[in-house]
């Protein structure tokens, strides 16, 4: 699934958007049908613990969605090292299937790009009600941070490539809402 040079397109969906951490030589816009952006992953390493999971975004099957988010193209020169530390980044509980599957460009060209799904059979995968993805994403932080600046700066990129997603912004505002009650408090 590699382009002429050897490289390839790289589907971010959560922090691949705004914190690729990778060497690209373009990012666009892409939709990647079948899947929906949800926050069905506990975080045990990054933005949570074992003891105190979080909440990540992951790509939740789902024959009726598509997914907005962004492409990177990887030059064939950084391909090994760019497949190197996506596998350790994503891969690190198998929590993911690492497969390409067809996006759509905001060009209107279709491209394999290699994107991180859900197995849903994993026992990090987890469907949990807007509320209670909001009591975790408040509390849970890990190696990577508070998992509350996931959610935040993941909506503020989004917004920044004006990629719409209701359900993550109506998240976003349940999140604050609490934050501005329990200052209130």
């Amino acid at each position: 699934m590699t382009l002429e040079d050897g490289g390839f397109w790289v589907f971010g969906y959560g922090s691949l958007i705004w914190r690729p951490g990778f060497p690209h030589e373009e990012r666009r816009c892409a939709r990647l049908p079948g899947y929906a952006r949800r926050f069905c992953v506990r975080s045990i390493r990054w933005r949570g613990t074992p003891e105190a999971p979080g909440l990540v975004l992951g790509l939740d099957p789902d024959p009726a969605a598509e997914t907005w988010g962004a492409a990177f193209r990887v030059a064939g020169r950084h391909a090994a090292e760019v497949r190197a530390y996506l596998h350790e980044r994503e891969m690190g509980t198998a929590s993911y299937f690492e497969r390409f599957e067809t996006v759509a460009l905001e060009c209107g060209t279709e491209t394999p790009a290699l994107a991180y799904v859900m197995d849903v059979t994993h026992f990090q995968y987890a469907r949990l009600s807007a509320e209670a993805q909001a009591e975790i994403i408040l509390r849970a932080r890990g190696a990577g941070g508070p998992n509350l600046e996931y959610l935040l700066e993941t909506v503020r990129h989004m917004r920044e490539m004006e990629i719409r997603d209701p359900e993550l912004e109506a998240l976003e505002a349940r999140v604050r809402e609490r934050l501005r009650e329990e200052d209130a408090a």
